[in-house]
Protein backbone atom coordinates (compact mmCIF):
# COMPACT_ATOMS: atom_id res chain seq x y z
CA UNK A 1 0.00 0.00 0.00
CA UNK A 2 1.46 3.05 -0.78
CA UNK A 3 1.22 6.43 1.77
CA UNK A 4 -1.35 8.22 -1.24
CA UNK A 5 -3.56 5.34 -0.32
CA UNK A 6 -3.02 5.41 3.42
CA UNK A 7 -2.17 8.99 4.20
CA UNK A 8 -1.16 10.56 7.75
CA UNK A 9 -4.42 11.89 10.04
CA UNK A 10 -3.59 14.35 12.80
CA UNK A 11 -6.93 14.59 15.02
CA UNK A 12 -8.10 16.61 17.72
CA UNK A 13 -11.59 15.64 19.33
CA UNK A 14 -13.62 18.52 20.71
CA UNK A 15 -14.39 19.16 24.33
CA UNK A 16 -18.21 19.18 24.02
CA UNK A 17 -20.41 19.30 21.31
CA UNK A 18 -24.17 20.01 20.58
CA UNK A 19 -26.10 18.00 18.33
CA UNK A 20 -29.40 18.13 17.30
CA UNK A 21 -32.05 15.19 18.11
CA UNK A 22 -32.79 12.98 15.47
CA UNK A 23 -29.16 13.99 13.77
CA UNK A 24 -26.42 11.03 13.16
CA UNK A 25 -23.10 12.19 14.83
CA UNK A 26 -20.58 12.88 12.10
CA UNK A 27 -16.66 13.33 12.75
CA UNK A 28 -16.56 16.75 11.57
CA UNK A 29 -19.27 17.26 14.64
CA UNK A 30 -16.43 16.26 17.63
CA UNK A 31 -12.94 16.79 15.80
CA UNK A 32 -10.70 18.81 13.75
CA UNK A 33 -8.78 17.01 10.97
CA UNK A 34 -5.20 17.41 9.37
CA UNK A 35 -5.12 15.11 5.96
CA UNK A 36 -4.77 15.38 2.25
CA UNK A 37 -7.37 17.18 0.52
CA UNK A 38 -8.98 14.12 -0.89
CA UNK A 39 -10.00 12.38 2.15
CA UNK A 40 -10.56 15.56 4.26
CA UNK A 41 -13.98 15.58 3.03
CA UNK A 42 -14.90 11.62 3.39
CA UNK A 43 -13.42 11.48 6.85
CA UNK A 44 -15.55 14.65 7.68
CA UNK A 45 -18.75 12.81 6.75
CA UNK A 46 -17.88 10.14 8.26
CA UNK A 47 -20.95 8.81 10.49
CA UNK A 48 -19.68 7.59 13.89
CA UNK A 49 -23.10 6.75 15.79
CA UNK A 50 -26.72 7.44 15.26
CA UNK A 51 -28.70 8.03 18.85
CA UNK A 52 -31.47 6.53 20.04
CA UNK A 53 -33.91 7.39 22.92
CA UNK A 54 -31.73 5.10 25.48
CA UNK A 55 -28.31 7.02 25.20
CA UNK A 56 -29.98 9.71 27.11
CA UNK A 57 -29.11 13.34 26.38
CA UNK A 58 -24.70 13.15 27.26
CA UNK A 59 -22.93 10.44 25.29
CA UNK A 60 -19.38 9.62 25.54
CA UNK A 61 -17.48 9.19 22.21
CA UNK A 62 -13.98 8.30 23.24
CA UNK A 63 -10.89 8.17 20.69
CA UNK A 64 -10.77 4.38 20.67
CA UNK A 65 -13.99 3.94 19.64
CA UNK A 66 -13.18 6.57 16.34
CA UNK A 67 -10.02 5.24 15.04
CA UNK A 68 -11.71 1.56 14.05
CA UNK A 69 -14.02 3.62 11.77
CA UNK A 70 -11.34 5.67 10.51
CA UNK A 71 -9.26 2.46 9.50
CA UNK A 72 -12.40 1.15 7.83
CA UNK A 73 -12.92 4.22 5.41
CA UNK A 74 -9.12 4.63 4.84
CA UNK A 75 -7.35 1.07 5.81
CA UNK A 76 -3.86 1.63 6.89
CA UNK A 77 -4.00 5.11 7.99
CA UNK A 78 -1.74 6.60 10.20
CA UNK A 79 -3.77 8.43 12.75
CA UNK A 80 -1.93 10.86 15.10
CA UNK A 81 -4.07 11.82 17.77
CA UNK A 82 -3.91 15.53 19.74
CA UNK A 83 -5.17 16.97 22.87
CA UNK A 84 -7.59 15.08 25.16
CA UNK A 85 -8.89 11.51 23.68
CA UNK A 86 -12.60 11.86 24.26
CA UNK A 87 -15.59 14.18 23.59
CA UNK A 88 -18.89 14.93 25.19
CA UNK A 89 -21.75 14.95 22.69
CA UNK A 90 -25.15 16.71 23.80
CA UNK A 91 -28.14 15.83 22.22
CA UNK A 92 -30.43 18.94 21.89
CA UNK A 93 -34.03 19.15 21.23
CA UNK A 94 -35.69 22.08 19.11
CA UNK A 95 -36.25 24.87 21.09
CA UNK A 96 -39.68 26.25 21.59
CA UNK A 97 -39.61 30.02 21.73
CA UNK A 98 -40.99 31.28 24.97
CA UNK A 99 -42.06 34.65 25.91
CA UNK A 100 -40.09 35.80 28.87
CA UNK A 101 -42.04 36.49 32.06
CA UNK A 102 -41.97 39.81 33.37
CA UNK A 103 -43.25 38.34 36.88
CA UNK A 104 -40.56 35.85 37.25
CA UNK A 105 -38.38 38.60 36.06
CA UNK A 106 -39.18 41.17 38.46
CA UNK A 107 -39.44 37.97 41.33
CA UNK A 108 -36.02 37.21 40.84
CA UNK A 109 -34.88 40.72 40.93
CA UNK A 110 -36.71 41.45 44.32
CA UNK A 111 -34.89 38.10 45.63
CA UNK A 112 -31.59 38.73 44.58
CA UNK A 113 -31.97 42.55 45.98
CA UNK A 114 -33.22 41.60 49.39
CA UNK A 115 -31.45 39.05 49.96
CA UNK A 116 -27.70 40.91 48.95
CA UNK A 117 -28.71 43.70 51.00
CA UNK A 118 -29.30 41.26 53.82
CA UNK A 119 -26.97 39.94 54.00
CA UNK A 120 -24.59 43.16 53.73
CA UNK A 121 -26.28 44.78 56.38
CA UNK A 122 -25.51 41.38 58.75
CA UNK A 123 -22.35 41.80 57.85
CA UNK A 124 -21.89 45.28 59.04
CA UNK A 125 -23.63 44.29 62.00
CA UNK A 126 -21.13 41.71 62.66
CA UNK A 127 -18.00 44.00 62.80
CA UNK A 128 -19.86 47.12 64.35
CA UNK A 129 -20.01 49.17 60.98
CA UNK A 130 -21.63 52.28 61.98
CA UNK A 131 -19.29 52.72 65.27
CA UNK A 132 -16.15 52.32 62.68
CA UNK A 133 -18.09 55.06 60.25
CA UNK A 134 -18.40 57.37 63.42
CA UNK A 135 -15.10 56.79 64.46
CA UNK A 136 -13.59 57.44 61.15
CA UNK A 137 -15.47 61.15 60.80
CA UNK A 138 -14.35 61.86 64.20
CA UNK A 139 -10.85 61.42 63.16
CA UNK A 140 -11.35 63.13 60.21
CA UNK A 141 -13.11 66.07 60.91
CA UNK A 142 -12.51 66.69 64.44
CA UNK A 143 -15.98 66.13 65.99
CA UNK A 144 -18.44 63.66 66.70
CA UNK A 145 -21.04 62.89 64.87
CA UNK A 146 -23.66 59.91 65.36
CA UNK A 147 -25.68 59.80 62.53
CA UNK A 148 -22.58 61.02 59.39
CA UNK A 149 -24.56 60.49 56.75
CA UNK A 150 -22.18 61.88 54.07
CA UNK A 151 -19.96 59.51 55.00
CA UNK A 152 -22.34 56.56 55.06
CA UNK A 153 -24.01 57.84 51.35
CA UNK A 154 -20.78 58.15 49.84
CA UNK A 155 -19.52 54.43 51.37
CA UNK A 156 -22.84 53.20 50.09
CA UNK A 157 -22.29 54.28 46.17
CA UNK A 158 -18.49 53.44 46.84
CA UNK A 159 -20.13 49.71 47.32
CA UNK A 160 -22.41 49.49 44.59
CA UNK A 161 -18.99 51.22 41.94
CA UNK A 162 -16.69 48.48 43.67
CA UNK A 163 -19.23 45.76 42.42
CA UNK A 164 -19.43 46.89 39.16
CA UNK A 165 -15.48 47.41 39.10
CA UNK A 166 -15.06 44.00 40.72
CA UNK A 167 -17.62 42.03 38.14
CA UNK A 168 -16.53 43.87 35.20
CA UNK A 169 -20.19 43.88 33.76
CA UNK A 170 -23.01 46.61 34.22
CA UNK A 171 -25.96 45.42 32.43
CA UNK A 172 -24.61 44.01 29.17
CA UNK A 173 -21.74 46.39 28.93
CA UNK A 174 -18.21 44.66 29.88
CA UNK A 175 -15.43 46.97 30.93
CA UNK A 176 -12.58 45.03 29.00
CA UNK A 177 -12.12 41.51 27.73
CA UNK A 178 -11.20 39.83 30.81
CA UNK A 179 -14.12 37.10 32.15
CA UNK A 180 -16.31 38.20 35.22
CA UNK A 181 -15.95 36.19 38.46
CA UNK A 182 -19.57 35.22 37.38
CA UNK A 183 -18.07 34.35 34.10
CA UNK A 184 -15.51 32.07 35.71
CA UNK A 185 -17.42 29.99 38.17
CA UNK A 186 -19.78 29.20 34.95
CA UNK A 187 -17.02 27.99 33.48
CA UNK A 188 -15.65 25.71 36.76
CA UNK A 189 -19.15 24.74 37.35
CA UNK A 190 -19.69 23.37 33.54
CA UNK A 191 -16.09 21.65 33.54
CA UNK A 192 -16.65 19.96 36.56
CA UNK A 193 -19.94 18.49 35.64
CA UNK A 194 -18.20 17.67 32.67
CA UNK A 195 -15.37 15.32 34.22
CA UNK A 196 -18.25 13.50 36.36
CA UNK A 197 -20.25 12.82 33.47
CA UNK A 198 -16.84 11.31 31.53
CA UNK A 199 -15.81 9.59 34.64
CA UNK A 200 -19.56 8.54 35.15
CA UNK A 201 -19.58 6.71 31.35
CA UNK A 202 -16.09 5.45 31.04
CA UNK A 203 -17.61 3.72 34.86
CA UNK A 204 -20.85 2.37 32.83
CA UNK A 205 -18.42 1.44 29.68
CA UNK A 206 -16.12 -0.64 31.49
CA UNK A 207 -19.11 -2.65 34.41
CA UNK A 208 -20.50 -3.11 30.29
CA UNK A 209 -17.31 -4.83 29.06
CA UNK A 210 -17.19 -6.54 32.39
CA UNK A 211 -20.60 -8.12 32.31
CA UNK A 212 -19.83 -9.02 28.40
CA UNK A 213 -16.93 -10.29 29.53
CA UNK A 214 -18.65 -13.10 31.67
CA UNK A 215 -21.10 -14.03 29.11
CA UNK A 216 -20.78 -17.69 28.36
CA UNK A 217 -19.63 -17.93 24.43
CA UNK A 218 -22.06 -19.80 22.26
CA UNK A 219 -21.95 -23.61 21.98
CA UNK A 220 -20.83 -23.29 26.04
CA UNK A 221 -22.88 -25.26 28.52
CA UNK A 222 -22.74 -24.92 32.44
Amino acid sequence: MTAHSAPAIYIQLKNRVTVPKGKGVLLRDVAYLITDPEWREPLYSLLLLDPVQSDGNLILIDLLTVIPKIHELVPGADIQPIGEGRTLVQIEGPVEARKPSIALFVLVWLLLFFGSALTIMNFHADVSMLEVQVRTVEMLTGRRDEHPYVFQVAYSLGIGFGMVIFFNHLFKKKWNEEPTPLEVEMFLYQKNIDHYVVNEEYSKMKSHGDESSRLPERGERS
